[in-house]
């Protein structure tokens, strides 16, 4: 007979491989108790009320709940699912909650935007990029890119041709040895460059 006693062992796994994220909590059906808590940061103990909604039928209750949020007693929030329990005739009997905290993930996710935000930064220093060809090649091939839904590595030769041919046209090569860093970006030698441009009269500065 299935008893919630053969869960423990799964819920005991998943906070050992999720930890010290994740708490792990069973409760019974039929006392309306915690049966076991694992990883306990949610300072409730066995034996505690579950103060789970009333639900006049177990039986409809779904395999798995959808994912949902939650707020730990300190604030901390956290993502949660559960799953039910059933016993050897498939009855519901517990449920299986798993509390993941992300407060640590939501931090790192905050530093990361204050690392990488762009909104507060003051326009290039004419000074310094009036004259940056490098500049603008990268700021053109990257806005290609973006129009494209593509990335460098998967740019086509015949894209590649495509991208050449409207960087001289916005006279990316002008300037001395652009043609040769333009080679280096699109991992093509010079001649290729000079060949694709030749072929419809547009030729590069030498």
């Amino acid at each position: 007979m299935t008893t919630l006693k053969h869960y423990f062992p799964i819920a005991e796994a998943i906070t050992l491989l999720l930890q010290p994220h994740a708490e792990v909590v069973i409760h019974d059906l039929q006392s309306g108790k915690i049966a076991a808590i694992y990883n306990n940061f949610s300072k409730r103990s066995v034996g505690d009320l579950s103060l789970l909604e009333e639900v006049a039928d177990h039986t409809k209750l779904p395999d798995v709940f959808p994912v949902y949020a939650k707020t730990n007693w300190d604030g901390r929030k956290m993502k949660a699912t559960t799953a039910t329990l059933r016993d050897h005739n498939k009855n519901p009997m517990g449920l299986l909650c798993i509390n993941l905290d992300i407060s640590k993930w939501e931090e790192f996710r905050g530093f990361l935007d204050q690392w990488v935000a762009t909104q507060n930064y003051q326009n290039q220093p004419e000074v310094l990029f009036k004259n940056d060809w490098r500049e603008k090649i990268n700021l053109y091939v990257c806005d290609y890119l973006k129009r494209e839904s593509t990335t460098l590595k998967m740019l086509s030769k015949e894209k590649k041709r495509d991208l050449i041919k409207a960087l001289h046209r916005e006279g990316a090569f002008n300037a001395k040895h652009a043609a040769t860093y333009a080679a280096d970006v699109l991992n093509l030698s010079r001649a290729t460059i000079y060949n694709y441009l030749r072929k419809t009269d547009e030729n590069p500065c030498l």
